[in-house]
């Protein structure tokens, strides 16, 4: 048992405790506070929000999850924990003030700079990681924001509850709560990619070893795409010997079975698999509201028009500076175009959006600071009096989004590693005349869409520019087909059932 916890942590919660609780890093709701002491709530969104929601209102449900900042410092001390459903939109929400210092290393000290950097395999191996004692006080507090949240859901959980806890923030989870609450229902989802084994003994053999047990405390682990649950695995098999049995059925919800399962120190782990899609209802609706008409307006008298007179073609991307996203070199192969054919010059216009991420980390205040260096370069090179070769935008607008996906003529997603990448199937859906779209094999939305999509290697400049080019240069009917097509897969998970599924899943 963890170092903190008691043994009145394995009782059951109390009478008419929730059946179903959700566990995530950040909840549905945000708060800020002003210098009056005022709290203002901000609701958000995403597959979660929209899942928990399907669940229905008469399940007892609740949802946990960490104070990110001082407004929800302040609105859980003031609350006890449990949020006002008024600012939930009627959800059960219970907030954990989690000691700043020991969030700010499990977050950005683990979450982000080591488990994030190990999937996504970003290190740049011939520097670093570099593991010391430094690291190891990190992962203590690591270890002790996944005990908070163990706590709190064996608290609030009724006999026999269903849990879903959610990602690489809270791996260590399921195996706690199996400790404390032996008679819950435990799923794990993660929604990064998982790292080869190789890659994934970079970490420390120990850590390594207590990432994995944590998530086979589950009684099932989801991922996005069948090639992230066999990653698992392999790592499941080499580094702790577990056994391995390949099933027969589909993965998923609805197959009869499950594809994979890995037995440990005697327990058994369903490995399942659920592609998250993407909510074509709530993004056609959205995507004709008044405020995206004014933007697309907007964005049209900057893209202008070609020598034909005619509206130029446009290229669409929209990213947060991620440093997986791999905007920089999907600005390269975009000069590479207009090098090798000059034909294309004042012709089409490359609009991207690059929302500032996790501004607190260097390493990506770098990598944001060379993505407008770059575009400042292919601008300075090839731009005109009238024509401005890459429309590069920063601060983060859903309705500006939304207008450049109803324009794309040629849609961009090159990831170098990407978990499923929503955008690749958001922008099919929305686009006013069908689009083309280039993506990289190494996004998890490429095991769905690759028939209908121009797949790239992500690495590849040349590669990636010959494909903007033939996108560019689809006829019409086609390019509309292609949409229609990619459309139709990309909405036949949406975020509703996705969740659902995953808890019927969990239930057999």
């Amino acid at each position: 048992m963890v170092a903190g916890a008691t043994s009145s942590q394995g009782a059951p919660g109390p009478e008419g405790a929730a059946q179903v609780l959700v566990a995530s890093n950040r909840g549905p709701v945000s708060y800020t506070l002003d210098d009056d002491g005022t709290l203002t709530a901000k609701r958000g969104g995403g597959g979660l929000v929209s899942g928990l929601s399907a669940i229905g209102p008469g399940t007892d449900a609740v949802w946990v999850c960490a104070a990110l900042g001082e407004g929800d410092r302040e609105a859980a001390r003031r609350t006890g924990g449990h949020l006002d459903s008024g600012e939930t939109g009627g959800q059960s929400v219970r907030m954990l003030d989690i000691p700043a210092d020991t969030f700010e290393a499990a977050y950005h000290g683990i979450a982000n700079s080591v488990l994030w950097f190990t999937h996504h395999m970003l290190y740049q191996t011939p520097l670093e990681p570099s593991f010391d004692q430094g690291f190891g006080r990190q992962w203590a507090q690591y270890e002790a924001y996944n005990a908070a949240f163990a706590d709190a859901l064996a608290q609030e959980a009724g006999q026999g509850a269903t849990v879903l806890v959610q990602d690489y923030h809270l791996t260590l989870v399921p195996g706690m709560l199996r400790e404390r609450r032996p008679d819950l229902r435990i799923g794990h989802f993660s929604h990064t990619p998982w790292a080869p084994a190789d890659y994934f003994r970079l970490l420390p053999d120990e850590i390594a070893a207590q990432v994995l047990r944590g998530m086979l405390g589950a009684d099932r682990t989801a991922f996005l795409t069948a090639r992230w649950a066999a990653l698992f695995t392999e790592c499941c098999e080499r580094v702790l010997g577990a056994t391995v049995e390949q099933g027969t059925s589909r993965p998923g919800a609805g197959g009869g079975g499950e594809p994979l399962t890995v037995t440990y120190e005697g327990r058994t782990t369903r490995i399942g698999v659920h592609p998250l899609g993407a909510d074509g209802d709530f993004l056609r609706e959205r995507a004709h509201r008044d405020d995206v008409a004014e933007r697309m307006a907007q964005l049209r008298e900057q893209v202008g028009t070609g020598p034909d007179g005619g509206p130029r073609r446009t290229i669409v991307r929209v990213d947060r500076t991620e440093l997986s996203k791999n905007i920089v070199r999907g600005l390269y192969a975009y000069r590479r175009l207009l090098t090798d054919h000059p034909e294309w010059r004042e012709r089409v216009v490359h609009v991207a959006f690059a929302y500032p991420s996790r501004q607190d980390l260097a390493v990506y205040r770098d990598y944001t600071a060379e993505v407008g260096r770059v575009a400042d370069a292919i601008n300075e090179e090839f731009g005109t009096a009238d024509w401005t070769p890459v429309l590069l935008h920063v601060k983060d607008d859903f309705a500006r989004s939304l207008a450049a996906y109803r324009m794309a003529d040629v849609a961009l997603v090159n990831p170098i590693r990407d978990g499923m990448n929503l955008v690749a199937k958001e922008i099919p859906v929305v686009s006013d005349e069908g689009c083309a779209l280039v993506l990289s094999r190494e996004a998890g939305a490429y095991e769905e869409l690759a028939p209908d999509a121009l797949c790239v290697n992500p690495f590849d400049v040349r590669e990636t520019a010959a494909a903007l080019r033939t996108a560019l240069e689809l006829d019409p009917a086609t390019r509309a087909a292609r949409s229609r097509r990619l459309a139709a897969t990309a909405t036949s998970q949406p975020p509703t059932r996705w969740l659902l599924d995953q808890l019927e899943a969990l239930r057999d």
